[in-house]
């Protein structure tokens, strides 16, 4: 039974390293959207890792959940409100700027157009 115990506190234990590395990355990837210089970034990415390091040695698994749901509630309360998006993805100002012509419409290429005769 202790095999089995292990397992599933094993098994929690992946998830919430999972969970902290998930939530790591999109703050992270936030802060990019709030700042705009490089040298400023750097300086609130190793603030980030900081904070993060700081509860790397908590064990208790109870604890552990309460500092990701909370850590998740902060996240979300200052997520910023107009996240940068990549203008061709799906959000983005030039997403589908082109898009497929409907069906029924044949495009038909003259490779000849503009050439002259050198007959």
């Amino acid at each position: 039974m202790s095999g089995a115990m292990t397992a599933a506190n094993l098994a929690r234990r992946v998830a919430q390293k999972e969970k902290v590395r998930i939530l790591y990355r999109r703050a992270l990837k936030d802060i990019l959207n709030w700042v705009v210089h490089r040298h400023l970034f750097h300086q609130d990415a190793s603030d980030l890792r900081e904070k993060f390091e700081a509860n790397k040695h908590v064990e208790d698994p109870d604890t552990v959940d309460k500092m990701i749901a909370a850590g998740e509630a902060a996240y979300n309360k200052w997520r910023h409100p107009d996240p940068y998006i990549v203008p061709w993805a799906p959000g983005g100002s030039k997403f589908t700027r082109n898009p497929v012509p409907p069906s029924g419409i044949e495009i038909v290429y003259d490779y000849d157009y503009g050439r002259e005769d050198n007959d």
